[in-house]
């Protein structure tokens, strides 16, 4: 009670007195606003983290159903084992060969696979049209193959691929590799076909992941 002792001592009540005792009681506010403590927030955190694979796609092949291996180019391409006859061919003559594609054991997707393209070599040959199968297994392969699923018709031109329709590929159980699907190429020499003439037929088969 600073105002009835400042009274007291001073025997006064004159305006100096009331103006110390005014400058005291401001000092002791200023003194109290001075010592606020202000007390730190309390915070805390998380964090979360995630890790992305990008999954494997390759499809190989095999012209005897045992070796395997990629064929990725052109430059690469697998040499397909045609029957009897295919280097001494004349008019009316079929040949056919058997090709296996599946997928390899570190991919983890399936497929779906078309004939994307034939080119020959020489591009203007003339006198031999093909047609693609998918056969049952690799020994239903033959001039005229068993339960065939023609995937590119018969008598199809040497440079097209018109009409052709997919196949399904499938992925093996880790770490096994998918199960092939087996496919006959079956040429056919037509009257325009001339002597002693040569071609080298290179088609491209496309999968796609799905």
């Amino acid at each position: 009670m600073f105002g009835s002792t400042r009274l007291t001592l001073g025997g006064s009540s004159s305006p100096g007195g009331r103006r110390k005792l005014k400058a005291v009681l401001a000092g002791g506010l200023a003194l109290g606003i001075g010592a606020t403590i202000s007390l730190a927030a309390w915070n805390d955190s998380e964090y979360a983290t995630g890790t992305f694979t990008a999954g494997t796609f390759n499809i190989e092949g095999s012209t005897d159903d045992s070796v395997w291996a990629e064929h990725d180019t052109p430059g690469t391409a697998a040499a397909l084992v045609f029957s009897t006859g295919f280097d001494n061919i004349s008019p009316g003559d079929a040949v056919a060969a058997p090709f296996a594609v599946r997928l390899t054991a570190d991919t983890t997707y399936d497929a779906t696979v078309t004939v994307a393209s034939a080119t020959p070599s020489l591009p203007a040959f003339a006198g031999l049209t093909y047609g693609i199968a998918t056969v049952p297994t690799f020994a239903d392969c033959s001039e005229t193959p068993t339960s065939p699923i023609w995937i590119v018709p018969q008598g199809t031109a040497l440079d097209s691929v018109a009409g052709a329709a997919t196949f399904n590929l499938t992925q093996g159980p880790p770490p096994a590799p998918g199960a092939p699907a087996y496919l006959c190429f079956v040429v056919t020499a037509d009257g325009a076909l001339v002597q002693g003439s040569s071609v080298t037929e290179t088609w491209q088969l496309l999968a796609e992941s799905v």
